[in-house]
């Protein structure tokens, strides 16, 4: 049985960020995956649609050509250009983390499935393998319901569509969360005829409801088709593709579509990987219990990433990797400490931060709220991007934010000034003193303050 210093479970975000500093240290390292190197970011999220969104924007404002003063042909999308740029992005990328694994030398790279035989025992392939410190980084994969007729059609998750080589004629999407409102957006401006069917009165049921009403107007105002308050009960295979049937306050209709997307969260991948022959402990779940530091109940144990449920992005995966080596090697960072931040990819982008509206008030502090249109910026005018609006919500006691949302051009961008902003503690007072460049849309945020007022649970 070969010993190493540090064996990885998993090739996602945070595998990168340790290794930048344990490779390093020359210590042995193992690093292991069953699937694409790179994780869910780079092979089916962040990297593919992020792409996609490039295309379907350049498009979108090619058909707006006579509101920018000019006049082009007739715009045609090639769906086959438009998969190979995206495949060329994420493939290099992959390739190129996977030549990364393979080419230094103090790491052994094992492109196979990895399950704990004991405490800090895995099973590779044929061999055991053992280590001082154990990073599991094993993601999450999407949740599939329980629907009637569902092992007869071919459903897809986010991945599977991103593999179809043709373009859904009719793409019917399960779930109006993030994924399903960055997807249907997508594939409209590529052309597809897109409904989403949501179980909830609203989109993005996290999210305030002027923020979601907002985007729900975006995507509506685009021809995309939104059922709300609807439970899937079933579904059948057509000639035409699939039968979508919901019910409605009792009443059962049917959607007809080419293709069904199922976007309705996703599950961690905790369950095969034989955590039942240790001491590492679920939560009724699935997520792997954590501390502060990203521990499990397993001295030299960690799991960072989806799999801990500490959070669901790329960029709280990095974080985590930066929590373990600042335990390491006696730095400061903590969970706790993480101010949670992230992005809606639709056009125009939502940058969230802190606290949403309904959070903060559940505090019961005094609660300050400032909002301000897009539409009185006049960068966002000149742009002739003047959907959505920007909100900060304020500690009356403290005068710090508590939470902010920027819907709008640039807003995925803007938020993270808020970050930055609500980490160093800077009062709002002192914000609003800062002179910023003329014309941006970011430059106008201080100025919200100037109409800053309490907020009242009835005006959400």
């Amino acid at each position: 049985m070969k010993t190493y210093d540090h064996i990885i479970l998993g090739t996602g975000q945070a595998t990168g960020t340790l290794l930048g500093k344990l490779i390093a240290t020359g210590d042995r390292i193992a690093v292991i995956e069953k699937e694409k190197v790179g994780g869910s970011c780079v092979n089916y999220g962040c990297t593919p649609t992020k792409t996609l969104v490039a295309s379907a924007r350049a498009l979108y404002l090619a058909r707006r050509g006579n509101e920018y003063g000019f006049k082009i042909g007739e715009i045609t999308v090639d769906y086959d250009v438009i998969r190979k740029r995206m495949n060329s992005i994420r493939n290099g990328n992959s390739n190129g983390m996977k030549k990364w694994l393979e080419s230094t030398d103090n790491i052994d790279f094992y492109h196979t499935k990895g399950v704990f035989l004991e405490d800090k025992i895995l099973s590779v392939g044929d061999k055991k393998i053992t280590g001082k410190n154990i990073y599991i980084n094993t993601g999450t994969r999407p949740r599939i319901p329980n629907l009637e007729g569902i092992e007869t059609v071919e459903w897809m998750d986010s991945a599977k569509l991103l593999d179809k080589p043709d373009l859904p004629k009719h793409l019917i999407i399960l779930g109006g969360g993030y994924i399903g409102a960055e997807y249907a957006q997508i594939y409209k401006r590529f052309g597809s005829k897109v409904t989403i069917v949501q179980r909830s009165e609203q989109l993005m049921p996290r999210e305030d409801e002027d923020v979601a009403d907002a985007i729900k107007n975006i995507l509506q105002d685009e021809g995309i088709d939104i059922v709300f308050s609807a439970s899937a009960k079933a579904v059948t295979k057509t000639e035409k593709g699939i039968a979508l049937t919901i019910e409605i306050d009792g009443n059962e209709q049917t959607i007809e579509g080419s293709d069904l997307l199922i976007a309705i969260g996703r599950l961690p991948n905790s369950k095969t990987i034989g955590l039942e022959n240790t001491a590492i402990k679920t939560n009724k779940r699935g997520y792997i219990q954590v501390d502060d530091y990203c521990r499990t109940g397993v001295d030299g144990v960690f799991a960072l990433g989806d799999v801990n449920g500490e959070g669901a992005f790329t960029h709280t995966s990095v974080n985590d990797a930066e929590i373990v080596l600042d335990y390491l090697f006696d730095g400061e960072r903590t969970i706790s400490k993480r101010i949670p931040i992230y992005g809606l990819f639709t056009d125009p982008p939502l940058g969230r931060v802190g606290m949403s509206e309904k959070e903060a008030l559940a505090t019961g502090k005094k609660v300050l709220k400032a909002t301000y249109p897009l539409s009185k910026i006049g960068r966002a005018k000149e742009m002739a991007e003047t959907k959505g609006f920007a909100k900060l919500l304020v500690d009356a006691e403290t005068d710090l934010i508590m939470g902010g949302s920027i819907l709008g051009i640039n807003g995925d961008e803007i938020i993270n000034m808020f970050a930055a902003i609500m980490h160093s503690g800077i009062q709002c007072k002192n914000y609003r003193r800062v002179v910023l460049v003329h014309p941006t849309v970011s430059e106008l945020m201080p100025w919200m303050l100037d109409g800053i007022k309490e907020a009242m649970e009835n005006e959400m």
